[in-house]
């Protein structure tokens, strides 16, 4: 059995903690404080995915902040980037719009500020 060590990102708090893995499967996690910081381990030692923040070019030039609004496989990150480079998208744009659905197949790329409005 291999151990990890991580630092939870989920609250302030930062909880150091011990994540066993077995056979790519989550045996035990300690030093948690939260259901949440369980659930992070859990998913980061096995899949570890990220929110995505970049921006974008509006067809008129402005930049037009992004993220994506759930978080996507890290393994992928350098795939979406590319799609997000070659995307753009027309005025005007308000906080939580779309402006590419599905990036990844789930997650949707949405602004992140109002520009031209």
């Amino acid at each position: 059995m291999e151990t990890k060590k991580l630092t939870c990102i989920e609250c302030p708090i930062g909880c150091e903690m011990e994540v066993g893995v077995e056979d790519g499967k989550v045996v035990f996690v300690k030093g948690n404080s939260c259901p949440r910081g369980k659930m992070y381990a859990e998913n980061e030692v096995v899949c570890p995915k990220r929110v995505l923040t970049s921006s974008i070019r509006a067809r008129s030039g402005e930049m037009v902040s992004v993220k994506t609004d759930q978080p996507i496989e890290k393994a992928k990150i350098f795939e979406i980037m590319e799609k997000i480079n070659r995307t753009t998208c027309d005025l005007p744009v308000k906080v939580g719009d779309i402006v590419y659905e599905k990036i990844d197949g789930k997650a949707n790329l949405i602004a992140t500020t109002n520009v031209g409005v």
